[in-house]
């Protein structure tokens, strides 16, 4: 039996250093796979990897966040946070899917889009705003599938897609529990209580319908048998494409369209009336 854990241990699991990369996804998944370099326009982002493989006979194109397993590749991959070029470099592919309609899988794990006063001055915002736009409307099938942190819009970069699934022990969140407590309580040693309240785990997402799956992972987590979990993912990620692929375009973009239109919950409030039906004086 799994020993039931917080959602703060969720997150440190989900930052485990051992945990399955993107490469690793294509280094099991893939019979071969081409990596493309460069977003035309400025540079090579490592924290981005972006190509095109073979998994199951199926023409597919892969993107998805780098994390370093030392310190030296950590640097070289900027921890998995995409600077502009690395977005753009996924918008590049996107076009390039669909121009031979080939079906899109994103794998998503990154503390979030780089902060620094480079990459604003490169168009960060706009060019996570673009990636947005674009997958909004790509005419081919898209999943995605988060393996470790979903970290706010670095995540949502290349996260808007026809099928959302995590792995039992990631996060995906608007907002790292650390720079959540600091705004909430302005402590940051609180983000495990961030953690808990935001309701960031697989398990409160899939039950808010913002999730459609969630793929198993060994106990402890997919760095103990990581293998097996990334064929286990890759199951899951081809049944979605197969059935996507079913699809009219034009069903397919109205079910996307539909899929984040009813995403999330408003509660109306009562007209303030007395009991005689006569609207109330707060005057």
């Amino acid at each position: 039996m799994k020993t039931p854990l917080s959602a703060w241990d969720k997150v440190q699991i989900s930052r485990h250093v051992q945990r399955p990369r993107t490469l690793d996804y294509i280094r099991v998944l893939c019979e071969d796979y081409f990596e493309f370099h460069g977003d035309r326009r400025f540079a090579d982002d490592a924290a981005i990897v972006a190509g095109v493989g073979r998994i199951d006979g199926q023409s597919v194109v892969i993107i998805g966040h780098q994390k370093g397993r030392d310190t030296r590749e950590n640097m070289r991959r900027n921890f998995g946070m995409p600077k502009p070029e690395g977005y753009r470099k996924a918008m590049r592919l996107f076009h390039h899917a669909e121009k031979f309609a080939l079906p899109v899988i994103c794998l998503i794990d990154t503390p979030g889009a780089d902060p620094s006063m480079e990459s604003e001055s490169r168009g960060q915002g706009n060019a996570i705003a673009e990636n947005i736009l674009i997958m909004a409307q790509l005419r081919t099938p898209i999943v995605s599938l988060v393996i470790g942190e979903g970290g706010s819009g670095g995540a949502l970069a290349i996260g808007v897609t026809d099928r959302i699934l995590m792995l039992e022990h990631s996060v995906y969140s608007v907002a790292a529990p650390e720079a959540s407590a600091a705004i909430l309580w302005r402590d940051s040693s609180k983000a495990p209580d961030a953690a808990k309240t935001m309701r960031i785990t697989a398990q409160d997402l899939k039950d808010m319908n913002i999730i459609d799956a969630i793929i198993p992972e060994p106990e402890g987590g997919a760095h103990n048998d990581a293998d097996a979990t990334i064929r286990r993912a890759g199951v899951a990620i081809m049944h979605n494409i197969d059935a996507l692929n079913a699809l009219p375009t034009s069903v397919l973009l109205d079910q996307r369209y539909q899929k984040y239109r009813v995403m999330g919950a408003i509660k109306t409030m009562p007209t303030n009336q007395s009991s005689n039906g006569e609207p109330l004086s707060f005057l």
